[in-house]
């Protein structure tokens, strides 16, 4: 494994804590709450770029989508509907 990669691999596990850090520390994200958008995770995780030529600021979400899929996988969270909101089990 190169270096890049090895950084790449950090700096997911990174994301990933900061992203259920913050749905332990948000009222809105505890279980049996209503939940919360990724959009509003995303933002409030600071993922946000900015919105730039075809990389608007919604395309930067699906990162945060595949976050929030792993700790769904790790039974972490759960989608309360379909389209969404999120929050912890």
């Amino acid at each position: 494994m190169g270096n890049f990669e090895s950084r790449g691999i950090e700096i997911r596990q990174l994301a990933k804590a900061l992203v259920y850090d913050f749905m332990q520390s948000t009222a809105q994200c505890q279980p049996n709450s209503e939940g919360m958008k990724l959009s509003e995770i995303f933002r409030a995780c600071g993922f946000d770029w900015g919105s730039y030529p075809k990389t608007t600021s919604s395309n930067q979400q699906y990162w945060v989508g595949a976050i929030a899929q792993e700790l769904k996988s790790e039974g972490k969270i759960e989608r309360i509907a379909e389209s969404g909101p999120w929050r912890l089990l």
